[in-house]
């Protein structure tokens, strides 16, 4: 019971629409691992010279247990997973894809 306020004021946050249209892709980036000891993995802190290479290091490298919690930040503003996961995605992201695992049926 004690983390229910806590996980319910996260799941608001995390349901918030931010409009992404104006993200620069090209700005220096740094992205943070989770704070939650449980999640933490072999990843740390890390900055790039462009945000495009930030996105494609954590969606790509980086296990999925491992950017849960992550944070990207760009010209001052944080991004979460979620966040980062939709940029990645956008049409207008500059870097090529890896292409996407096929799974074994």
């Amino acid at each position: 019971m004690a983390n229910e306020p806590q996980s319910i004021n996260r799941a608001r946050w995390q349901a918030q629409v931010r409009d992404l249209s104006g993200f620069d892709f090209s700005a220096p980036a740094e992205l943070y691992p989770s704070r939650s000891r449980r999640v933490r993995g072999p990843f740390g802190y890390k900055r790039f010279n462009s945000a495009a290479e930030a996105l494609r290091f954590a969606i790509e490298d980086m296990p999925g247990s491992s950017l849960l919690g992550a944070t990207l930040e760009v010209n001052e503003a944080r991004y979460t997973e979620a966040e980062m996961r939709a940029l990645y995605d956008s049409p207008a992201f500059p870097l090529k894809r890896a292409a996407k695992k096929k799974t074994a049926a």
